[in-house]
């Protein structure tokens, strides 16, 4: 077996996606506020079936590359094209009017990117732009004004993009497109408010939601929040978690508020399963009613469970947890100090180690996948995302410490596993012949003191988004 394949280095071949952009505007008479431009083919994929839904929960207004990269190869199965549209409330102030598609068109597997900017409600009602989200496999929102979102609630707009979803494709958004991709939205309709407003008076009049609009699969009762350690946010999403629970927004007397910072995203892959790109997110569960929350009157709700996720860590939406959160709480509008940081009440599981989802980029020496300050026996997951994919993880091992890591392939792809030095030379390998064919290896360090390695597994033939499972242990 080859033990170090090439990378192919044209996946961002700008040069070349400007050659085959092709740019139109297109205003209906009817619909004069709409305004459209594509970038990419001219024609649209025709493809029966999708492997998502995925989605990309960003914390500001911006495309994150890696989480969407890698929902688009969720979305595709790691092979062929996609089509995406962008949909807008307003169009840039200054520089590119096709910020989003910008990032996006240089992508693997997208075969064209359209920004829709959308400036009246009735826009959700034009026909071009509901044909265009219709034959599209994913759809993102970008930054603005929720409300303006909010009011296609209703229109064919909010069909179509369901429509997406349903067909195994994706939907996500930044900012204000973070926030209507919440089954529970905050639509600042009535203006914005900041953390010490809303705990003083959680029935502020500039407190409205909007909700019944999008109720994405595995995502229900959550309220997502934007700019979040920034923008000193947490109060904010306490009160309205408590609003959610006392209103009856939400089912089961629980709501869960979703917070995340600037250049984080959090991809939702099919399964309900979460993994964080860039920057730290916050999930804040309310589970009871709040004792104290009406007009007027500053709130008081004991014990919020808040989770901490850090970039490359996961969260299950589908399976949420009841363990591994801290504990903080509002006494009439005063919140517990260190809101962002905390010391778990509970751990999840009995053993004392760790779990890890890859995060893109880390295809090399220089962009591994920092796993040293977590506990073993530790559970790492990824996929081969393509036939010239290989993963990065650094670890540390202490002089005469024995790492051991076994590694289960799924059978889409044959993968090859290697343990390197910190330079990222050979130390132990593993090759095993055929698709599916685990690996396994063990390496003792010998040098005095401690010192940090590098785990790379890469595909030799065949990739997917079916995920490897890796355990480290050290003894």
């Amino acid at each position: 077996m080859s033990s170090h394949p090439l990378r192919h280095l044209a996946r961002w071949s700008l040069a070349l996606a400007l050659a085959v952009c092709a740019t139109t505007s297109i205003a209906q008479p009817a619909d004069a506020s709409a305004n459209r431009i594509r970038l990419g083919s001219a024609s649209d994929v025709t493809r029966t079936a999708w492997n998502g839904p995925a989605y990309t929960m960003n914390g500001s207004g911006g495309v994150v590359t890696a989480s969407m990269s890698a929902a688009l190869d969720d979305i595709r199965g790691g092979s062929g094209s996609l089509d995406v549209v962008v949909l807008a409330a307003s169009a840039p102030t200054s520089g590119s009017e096709t910020p989003e598609c910008d990032t996006i068109v240089p992508l693997t597997g997208v075969n064209s990117c359209t920004t829709w900017t959308l400036t009246s409600a009735d826009d959700g009602n034009n026909t071009q732009v509901n044909t265009d989200v219709r034959n599209a496999e994913f759809v993102y929102f970008a930054g603005g004004d929720q409300c303006r979102y909010a009011a296609w609630k209703g229109t064919a707009l909010e069909a179509s993009v369901e429509s997406v979803v349903a067909k195994g494709g994706g939907s996500g958004g930044g900012s204000a497109g973070l926030h209507i991709n919440s089954p529970i939205v905050y639509d600042a309709c009535n203006g914005s408010i900041t953390s010490s407003e809303a705990l003083a008076n959680p029935y502020d009049r500039y407190i409205s939601f909007t909700t019944d609009m999008f109720a994405w699969p595995n995502y229900q009762n959550t309220i997502n929040d934007s700019h979040f350690v920034t923008r000193d946010r947490m109060g904010r999403t306490m009160a309205f978690v408590a609003r959610a629970i006392k209103d009856g927004l939400s089912s089961g007397g629980a709501a869960w508020g979703f917070g995340i910072e600037e250049g984080g995203s959090l991809l939702i892959d099919a399964s309900g399963h979460g993994t964080l790109y860039g920057k730290d997110a916050y999930v804040v569960l309310g589970d009871h009613q709040p004792e104290q929350a009406r007009a007027n009157t500053p709130l008081t709700f004991r014990d919020y469970k808040i989770w901490h996720i850090a970039p490359g860590q996961s969260y299950d939406f589908a399976d949420r947890p009841t363990c591994d959160y801290y504990l903080r709480s509002v006494v009439d509008g005063t919140p517990d100090s260190n809101l962002y940081n905390g010391t778990p009440q509970t751990s999840c599981g009995t053993h004392s180690g760790s779990s890890f989802t890859e995060a893109e980029p880390n295809d090399s020496v220089s962009t591994a996948n920092d796993t040293t300050a977590l506990g073993a026996p530790l559970a790492i997951t990824g996929s081969m995302k393509s036939t010239s994919d290989r993963d990065y993880y650094k670890v540390a091992l202490a002089s005469g410490q024995t790492l051991s890591l076994a590694c289960s392939i799924p059978s889409a792809y044959d993968a090859d596993l290697y343990l390197m030095d910190s330079a990222g030379s050979a130390l132990e390998r593993s090759t095993s012949d055929g698709a599916g064919a685990d690996e396994s290896l063990a390496f003792t360090r010998t040098a005095a003191g401690g010192g940090s390695y590098l785990i790379d597994l890469e595909a030799y033939s065949g990739s997917g988004t079916q995920p490897y499972d890796c355990t480290v242990t050290k003894s």
